[in-house]
């Protein structure tokens, strides 16, 4: 009941959650206080806010229902059989090779829930400090969260044009030809986004802005309505297009890596370590997306 109570700051919320009356919450909590000798709560309006006690007592909580978590799944792969959640946290661009990789852990491991969570590299940040997956696949690792990490798949960034765009047709493109471009980019907090604007900043270019998108997929069609270039991930093009094209400009492709992590000092749950272990062994022969060209068309191979 408390920690219901400290996740909705509110003593209805978390009665409607757990199918029993405000009062009987308020009261338990009350009691609850009273044992610990020290105020859990603060009231400001109609939140409940949590004191440096409750604050302490949430943590301690979370603490005891992951161990839970683990004895169980500890329980069942005693047993022979895999079961429990994974808690997994990635980022947007990940949707283009994750789920067919989940669908043939799920297949291997039936038992197993899948919990997750798709967001930009900001919030996914956010998800770290409150420590709310077991594993996180990124392609930028933070500077000021400690993880374990590793490198398993190449993530290389590419510059997206029309085909019938004044330089799909050249080649060696020196990247100061991008100069006044009107370009399309991912949303602030975007991995790509951070990525492309540090190397644009180190050879002096300055592109125009024009359209701030927060999905791989509108800003293709962006780009095919003529409304700019961007600078995508080459595993967005998966898919073969009629209308899109990689420029051959100098300094790309940006080689970065996709990431897989979790934080130091967590103890993973046998879930998640079969997961990880999966991850590594399934993406070892996984390359990135090639392509030809018909003309200017690309085709993948």
């Amino acid at each position: 009941m408390f920690e219901a109570t400290a996740r909705h700051g509110s003593f209805t919320k978390a009665a409607e959650e757990l199918y029993i009356t405000q009062p009987t919450v308020s009261s338990q909590v009350k009691q609850l206080t009273k044992a610990i000798g020290l105020p859990l709560f603060e009231q400001i309006g109609k939140r409940l806010y949590l004191t440096e006690a409750g604050k302490e007592l949430l943590n301690t909580c979370q603490d005891v229902f992951d161990r839970l978590d683990n004895f169980e799944m500890k329980i069942a792969d005693l047993k022979g059989t895999k079961q429990g959640t994974l808690r997994l946290g990635v980022i947007t661009t990940t949707k283009y090779f994750v789920p067919r990789l989940l669908g043939e852990f799920c297949e291997h491991y039936p038992g197993i829930d899948i919990s997750l969570q798709v967001t930009n590299h900001q919030q996914l940040h956010q998800r770290m400090l409150n420590n709310e997956d077991d594993l996180y696949i990124l392609s930028q690792l933070p500077e000021d969260v400690e993880l374990h990490s590793e490198a398993f798949l190449e993530n290389p960034l590419v510059v997206i044009a029309r085909k019938d765009h004044p330089l799909a047709k050249k080649s060696r493109i020196p990247i100061t030809d991008l100069n006044g471009e009107p370009f399309i980019m991912r949303e602030t907090g975007s991995g790509t986004r951070h990525a492309a604007l540090k190397l644009f900043n180190q050879h002096k270019v300055s592109v125009k802005v024009r359209l701030e998108l927060g999905s791989n997929e509108a800003i293709k069609q962006a780009i095919a309505g003529g409304l700019g270039i961007s600078v995508l991930s080459k595993h967005t093009l998966s898919c073969a297009s009629n209308e899109l094209t990689i420029l051959d400009v100098d300094h790309f492709p940006i080689e970065r890596w996709w990431y897989v992590g979790y934080l130091s000092g967590k103890q993973l749950s046998v879930i998640a370590r079969t997961f990880l272990q999966f991850l590594i062994e399934e993406t070892k022969d996984m390359g990135v997306p090639n392509f030809s060209r018909n003309g200017n068309n690309l085709i993948a191979v």
